[in-house]
C-alpha cells in the first residue's frame, strides 16, 4: 500500500529541504523531526509539512514521534565530528539507526527510507565516517525483522541548491588571494544532484519493489577533485591556481582544518577520499532515472553569469 504519512528526520538539512517540499507536492502529508524547530521555518510555508519539536535521539520522543506515520525517512548526517575519537558518528549514525528501527518496530511502522553513503564499509571503511554509516546500514539490514521493509540510498557527493561540496569548492576559489591548495587532488568522485537523489526517494516510496534492496547514486561524470577545482575555476572565470597537494601536506591541511568548528575538511575526511566516490552498479538505472550532469545543473545554482555562452568552454576543457 502507498505510504500517505512521512515522517523525515534530518528535514531541515541539504537533502530534507528539497526532498519535503517534494513529497508535499507529491501528496504526502509530511511530519519533519527537528530539536529546534526554527532550523526548520522555511518548510512551514508548505501546508502539507508540519514541523515537529522532537530529539531523535531520544527514544521515548521518537517513538512518540513516529506513531501514526506509514514511513519513515532518515537523513540525518554529519561529515566531521570535530573530535579525535568516533562518539559523535557513532551517535548520530549508529546509534540513531539503532533507535529508529526500534521505534518502527513498536510503534508499528514498516517502511523506512536509510540514507547512507557509497563506500560505506561497517570493517573495512577507511575512516570512521565511513565505518560508522556502514554499521548503520548493517543494523538495518540485519535487525529489523522479515517484515520491515528498508531500502538504503548511497550516494557519491551530493551537488544542488545550499550543498556544502561544489558551493563550498566554489566559494573557497572565490576567496583564495592567488591560488587554491587542494587537498587528496587525486580522489575520484561522482557528484550526484540532489534532485535525482530526491527522485529515487520518491520513487522508491511508490514502488514495493525497491523494498530490501540498497541503491549506489551517482551523476553521469567522474572527476579528480583537482580536475573538478579548474573546471569550476575557469568556468567562475577566475585567474588563480589550484596547487595540488602531495599526501603528507594534504593530510597536514586536514589536520588543521578539522580544529576550525564547522569546517568539513578533517583527517576523517582525508581517509574517506583515500576510496573513490564512484558507483560499482547504476542505482538510477535500475529506478528508471537519468541523472543529470554536474555541468548542466551547477551553473544555474552558482551565480555564475553568461550560462549558455560559456558552457561550450566549460564541456570542452573537460575533455581535455
Amino acid at each position: 500500500m502507498r505510504p500517505r504519512t512521512v515522517c523525515v528526520l534530518g528535514g531541515s538539512g541539504f537533502v530534507g529541504s528539497h526532498l519535503c517540499p517534494a513529497l508535499a507536492g507529491a501528496g504526502y502529508r509530511v511530519t519533519v523531526l527537528s530539536r529546534d524547530p526554527e532550523r526548520a521555518r522555511h518548510l512551514r510555508v508548505v501546508p502539507a509539512i508540519r514541523v515537529l519539536r522532537c530529539n531523535v535521539h531520544d527514544a521515548r520522543q521518537l517513538a512518540a514521534a513516529l506513531a501514526g506515520h506509514d514511513a519513515v525517512v532518515n537523513l540525518v548526517g554529519i561529515l566531521n565530528e570535530g573530535r579525535r575519537d568516533d562518539t559523535r558518528f557513532r551517535n548520530v549514525h549508529t546509534r540513531l539507526a539503532e533507535r529508529v528501527v526500534a521505534a518502527c518496530r513498536d510503534e508499528h511502522v514498516d517502511r523506512l527510507l536509510h540514507m547512507s553513503a557509497l563506500r560505506a564499509d561497517a570493517d573495512h571503511g577507511p575512516s570512521r565516517y565511513l565505518r560508522s554509516k556502514g554499521r548503520a546500514e548493517r543494523f538495518v539490514r540485519e535487525e529489523g525483522g522479515p517484515d520491515f521493509r528498508w531500502t538504503i540510498f548511497q550516494p557519491s557527493v551530493i551537488f544542488g541548491d545550499g550543498d556544502s561540496f561544489v558551493s563550498g569548492l566554489a566559494a573557497a576559489l572565490r576567496s583564495a588571494p592567488l591560488a587554491l591548495p587542494l587537498v587528496a587532488p587525486g580522489a575520484r568522485v561522482s557528484p550526484v544532484w540532489v534532485g535525482d537523489v530526491v527522485e529515487a526517494m520518491l520513487k522508491a516510496l511508490e514502488d514495493d519493489d525497491t523494498a530490501g534492496e540498497s541503491y549506489q547514486l551517482c551523476g553521469p561524470e567522474v572527476f579528480t577533485l583537482w580536475r573538478l577545482a579548474a573546471l569550476l575555476r575557469d568556468e567562475l572565470g577566475l585567474r588563480k591556481r589550484v596547487i595540488p597537494l602531495p599526501g603528507p601536506l594534504s593530510r597536514l591541511l586536514a589536520t588543521v582544518t578539522g580544529f576550525v568548528p564547522g569546517s568539513p575538511l578533517s583527517v576523517d575526511s582525508y581517509h574517506s577520499l583515500s576510496v573513490d566516490s564512484v558507483c560499482a552498479s547504476s542505482g538510477f538505472r535500475r529506478l528508471g532515472i537519468q541523472p543529470h550532469s554536474l555541468r548542466g545543473v551547477a551553473p544555474r545554482y552558482l551565480g555564475i553569469e553568461g550560462e549558455r555562452t560559456r558552457y561550450p568552454r566549460f564541456r570542452s576543457r573537460a575533455r581535455r
